[in-house]
């Protein structure tokens, strides 16, 4: 009984150990504001824009997945799991930003400060679906409870759908640009679906300093103690000019 325990153990642990990584990298993921993506794509619209991220995040994660497959073929067994926990941490990364950005497009920011808004995007990404704006998730909640065990389990998906990255010869960079190349955007239309159906035109959102605050939030135009430019009272961000 005790020898069938520990391989679980083991499994559950190297899993714990990427969420962990995924969690900790969350927050430092460079997301575009719309303000940001509006300039780098003049003249396109919301979904114009989005097919162009979406475009993008398909890109690099095949790219990440050809990588990984091609280390494989060296001689380096013992190395394996660690390429294949990398590959999944970075393949988050990029889905995490394409999650955000997406969010920007469509109208629909996670409410809080930035790196709450990152925990709100891991959810995300854990559920493949868009979240709601004015639901703040912290730190804490993440790291226990049932978004931890879904965020446990979604790695342990990514595990076995990444395997074939690690076949031998060019077959695993073949495999692991396809794999993920799908699973990309698997998850970017049914992250994209449930934004059309909550989406914010541009031109009613609340613009703050170059940013766009989420409908409901405490900088959007409808939260309370809102400025008039989108940023909560306090913040000396939101002082007009001269006024500091």
């Amino acid at each position: 009984m005790l020898q069938r325990t520990r391989p679980d153990r083991r499994v559950r642990a190297a899993l714990e150990r990427v969420a962990d990584a995924i969690v900790q990298t969350a927050p430092r993921v460079p997301v575009r504001d719309l303000a940001t993506l509006r300039r780098q794509f003049p003249g396109l619209g919301p979904e114009e824009i989005a097919d162009r991220l979406v475009a993008g995040a398909v890109k690099g994660s095949a790219t990440v997945g050809a990588g990984i497959g091609a280390a494989a073929m060296m001689p380096a067994p013992p190395a394996m799991p660690a390429e294949l926990a990398a590959e999944i941490v970075a393949v988050a990364s990029i889905e995490l930003k394409l999650i955000a950005e997406l969010h920007e497009v469509y109208g629909v920011r996670a409410a809080g400060p930035a790196r709450q808004r990152a925990m709100a995007y891991l959810g995300a990404w854990t559920d493949e679906r868009g979240i709601d704006a004015g639901k703040l998730i912290s730190f804490d909640a993440v790291l226990g409870g049932p978004m931890r065990r879904r965020l446990r389990q979604q790695v342990l998906r990514r595990t076995v759908r990444n395997l074939p990255t690690l076949a031998p010869f060019l077959m695993g960079a073949a495999a692991g640009a396809l794999m993920n190349r799908k699973d990309t955007g698997k998850l970017a239309e049914r992250v994209r679906d449930d934004l059309r159906a909550r989406q914010v035109p541009w031109d009613a959102l609340t613009p703050a300093g170059g940013e766009l605050a989420a409908p409901g939030s405490p900088g959007g135009r409808s939260g309370a103690g809102s400025t008039g430019t989108g940023l909560p009272k306090g913040d000396p961000r939101a002082l007009p000019p001269g006024g500091r």
